[in-house]
């Protein structure tokens, strides 16, 4: 029973006690009408009482059973009276309290108090992130369980809440559903409600009704939990830092203690509970025991390994044309297939967000969804259980930031992650466009971080690399940035590490550990040498970095980041930075300004650049006491004095000069150049986002197109070859005389000897051991702290490999893949959902 039912019925005890008392009295002052109304008040009160009891106990409680007695003694009573039957005072009254004593005994000692619980589900789909905490409270004798899926609605375009959705028919058999308008969250006031949608009024393609936005319904209940609906392989992503309904949860439910960290520090500590995922806890029970599969599913995976084909929002919404064409390419290279079943289970929201967010390409969507059900590929999933359909599977092939690559590491199941930019088999050379990511601007090739976190050495620095050394237990995550060699040792900067690697005669000697501020990836974004200083630009990492070489010390300068690091139009900007005389100077990606720290005492200080340009800078390119600055917007290169002041824009460029978004591939107006070769006279800046070279003329100002020696292109040579930018020169050198660059042309990933003058031309050959470099692709491993096992579709182990059973590297492993998922989700053993209504029950108390 319900804490207020229980007390209402203690009130009528009370009520009915003070009845015996007025009926005494009635019977001292023989009033005999009052005291037979006053009896079938008692006998009216406890029916009342009986049917409310046996309404939460059950027919036969021994509370109800006491009341019926109760009940008949009443009647016996008021009978004799009637009939003048002298039984004395004392009898009745002794008679009545007594039956009243052994009622009020029972209903406090028989009558268990139970809490209401209430799941409020959205998507059918996602009903498993909740359905174990069910289970634990339905199997709770102290508890009365609801499933109360309630409506949700598909913005349009414009925002507005339009088609409405109810799925609670959806939800498996065995889950007994109450209708939404048959469940009033405000007159039943539940003790505890869970939910899985954090958004309330601020997601852009759904919303569910507005009377269950988390505000609403803290209102009416005392604990509000909110469980995550996605499991992860490692991180969380920044867009759920903070929701709406972390405010007004009460608890909220994560998958391991690190996951705190990524959760924004005003949502109170106490609020977040590690205690796995109920996710987990189902596809661990299916994948023991699996179901039958559909009938019409049996015919297709006969005799054949079954492959989940996951596409996911975050890679369609990346970059949609792309992910288009992998879906056509994934498509191709399973039709036909004998021995392989493709399953291709799409986001549940893929279709509403490709109308809200990329409506022009539904049609094609549409067209390859066709083509797939038509040729029969393979089996297309929409049911709304995901755990029953891993149960099914032998693989798992899609994307990495999903919450089914969770699914299938605790599984055990083998997880290929595919790279959505390669839309066709490799070609003998296109390991290139992955090993060769860029060279260093103005600095040394000798060392070279490639893909896989390995360390490669060209011992002539003559662009002929060898494989030196891994640098990380995992395969990937990008967790190096580049070589600074100073005297003879090698100082590995981290990009998504937090430790500088030293190297010395090709062996890691130490690696010295920055203070663990952070659990994102990407912590820095570009790395300098200052005499004997090293400094690490930050990105997610919270401080400017210096490393004291000869003192071997680290220092950390707080509180800028926000000023080189801005989110823009959904996309992040990242201020330039250069050594310049005896400072670090790192600008603005959206003003004019730059920060200027000494290198020696780390004292900061801003610095204004006084153009009418304020685009900000990603570039710079000091001459002298001067500084060229690249616009990360606009098309005004700005020449600076920081010493005096003094400032030179060159904005009139060449007519026809456009600019194209690399990632997302649309027109825009940024990053239209690369780093640039300083002449004696000119400027020569290369395209980034750009279509065209351009030459400045550094005393009279013409600035004109400058026409390469060699044709450009504004993609990558293929698939494998992706570009952030067009390219860039590196450094002066001297192979073809005066005025000879060195130039790094992204698309072909080759490099260049150009004379800026004569436009003389030669390619300096980029050389690594193709079976070298197979040797040491990793295959099936640790990937990185944010996806625990897998392998990475590159041009060494296509799809196709893995699919034959080719892979190169290291082979599919359940037992590593089981430890390396332990570390990523506690009680991963099927016990979340039962330590959840636990810890939640006692929270209550």
């Amino acid at each position: 029973m319900r804490k207020a039912k229980k007390e209402q019925a203690e009130n009528f005890i009370k009520l009915m006690q003070q009845a015996h008392d007025e009926i005494r009295k009635a019977l001292e002052k023989k009033e005999t009408s009052a005291v037979l109304t006053l009896l079938a008040d008692c006998q009216d009160g406890a029916i009342a009482l009986g049917t409310m009891i046996e309404q939460s106990e059950g027919e036969g409680f021994s509370t109800v059973s006491l009341l019926e007695e109760y009940c008949e003694l009443t009647y016996r009573i008021h009978e004799s009276i009637v009939k003048e039957e002298d039984i004395g005072i004392n009898y009745i009254c002794k008679k009545l309290d007594s039956f009243l004593l052994k009622i009020s005994n029972s209903i406090k000692h028989d009558i268990k108090i139970r809490k209401e619980v209430v799941f409020l589900p959205y998507k059918a789909s996602m009903w498993d992130s909740l359905e174990s905490i069910w289970m634990a409270a339905d199997a709770d004798p102290e508890c009365d369980a609801y499933v109360v899926p309630i409506p949700y609605y598909e913005r349009s375009p414009e925002g507005a809440l339009d088609v409405y959705h109810y799925e609670g028919d959806l939800l498996p058999e065995y889950v007994p559903v109450t209708y939404y308008a048959d469940y009033s969250i405000e007159q039943q006031r539940p003790d505890i409600v869970y939910i899985h949608n954090p958004y309330d009024d601020r997601n852009y393609v759904t919303s569910v009704a507005p009377q269950y936005y988390s505000g609403e319904l803290k209102k009416y209940t005392e604990l509000l939990v909110y469980v995550p609906y996605y499991i992860t392989s490692g991180g969380v992503s920044e867009g759920q830092a903070y929701c709406a309904a972390y405010e007004n949860a009460d608890y909220i439910i994560l998958q391991v203690e690190k996951h705190k960290q990524f959760i924004n520090p005003v949502i109170p500590r106490k609020k977040l509970l590690a205690l796995g995922s109920p996710k987990a806890d189902k596809v661990i029970r299916l994948c023991q025991n699996p179901p039958q599969p559909p009938a019409e599913w049996l015919p297709k995976m006969a005799g054949k390994k079954v492959y989940f084909y996951n596409t996911s929002l975050n890679g369609m919404l990346g970059n949609t044309r792309k992910f288009l064409l992998k879906m056509e390419y994934v498509f191709k290279c399973f039709e036909g297939r004998e021995d392989a079943c493709l399953l291709w289970r799409p986001h549940p929201l893929m279709e509403s967000t490709l109308d809200s967010m990329r409506k022009g390409f539904r049609a094609k969507y549409d067209e390859l969804k066709r083509y797939f059900i038509e040729h029969e590929i393979g089996i297309y999933d929409d049911t709304p259980d995901i755990e029953h359909t891993i149960a099914q599977c032998d693989a798992y092939i899609g994307d990495s930031a999903t919450s089914v690559t969770a699914l299938f590491g605790i599984a055990g199941k083998p997880l290929f992650i595919l790279n959505n930019n390669i839309h066709e088999l490799p070609e003998e050379e296109d390991w290139r466009g992955e090993i060769i990511r860029g060279f260093s601007i103005g600095g040394s090739d000798q060392w070279i971080i490639t893909q896989g976190n390995k360390l490669y050495f060209s011992e002539k620095n003559d662009f002929h690399y060898r494989w030196c050394l891994d640098l990380s237990e995992y395969a990937y995550g990008n967790y190096y940035l580049k070589a600074i060699e100073v005297d003879g040792t090698v100082y590995v900067c981290p990009a998504g590490a937090q430790d500088i690697v030293v190297v010395k005669d090709h062996k890691i000697v130490r690696r010295i550990q920055l203070e663990y501020r952070n659990e994102r990836m990407n912590n820095f974004y570009d790395a300098w040498q200052a005499g004997e200083y090293l400094f690490l630009i930050p990105f997610n990492y919270p401080a400017i970095v210096r490393y004291d070489i000869r003192r071997n010390r680290v220092d950390y300068l707080e509180g800028f980041n926000d000023f080189f690091v801005q989110k823009v139009q959904g996309e992040w900007r990242f201020g330039g930075s250069r050594i310049w005389n005896d400072y670090l100077l790192i600008a603005s990606p959206t003003e004019s300004k730059v920060l200027a720290v000494d290198v020696k005492t780390m004292k900061p200080q801003m610095l204004e650049i006084r153009s009418k340009s304020s685009c900000g800078c990603y570039g710079m390119m000091p001459e002298g006491d001067e500084i060229w600055m690249l616009p990360c917007e606009g098309r005004t290169v700005t020449r600076w004095n920081p010493k005096t002041g003094a400032v030179r824009e060159y904005a009139d460029m060449p007519e026809g000069l456009y600019c194209v978004n690399r990632g997302a591939e649309f027109v825009c107006d940024n990053y239209p150049f690369g780093f640039g070769a300083i002449c004696e006279d000119k400027l020569i800046l290369p395209p980034s986002w750009g279509n065209m070279f351009v030459s400045i003329d550094k005393k009279t100002g013409v600035i004109e197109e400058w026409k390469a020696p060699f044709s450009i292109a504004q993609e990558g040579k293929n698939s494998y070859f992706p570009i952030g930018g067009i390219g860039a020169f590196l450094y002066p050198v001297g192979t073809l005389g005066k005025e000879t660059y060195r130039f790094f042309y992204a698309p072909d990933r080759k490099v260049y000897d150009i004379n800026l003058r004569t436009k003389e031309y030669q390619e300096a050959e980029i050389i690594f051991d193709k079976e070298e470099l197979r040797a040491h692709e990793p295959g099936f491993c640790e990937d990185s702290e944010w996806l625990a096992y897998s392998c990475s579709e590159n041009a060494l182990n296509s799809l196709k490999d893995f699919l034959d059973g080719k892979v190169s590297g290291g082979a599919f492993s359940r037992v590593r893949q089981l430890a390396a998922y332990q570390k990523m989700i506690v009680n991963n053993d099927g016990s979340c959902g039962e330590k959840v209504h636990r810890t939640i029950m006692k929270a209550l108390n």
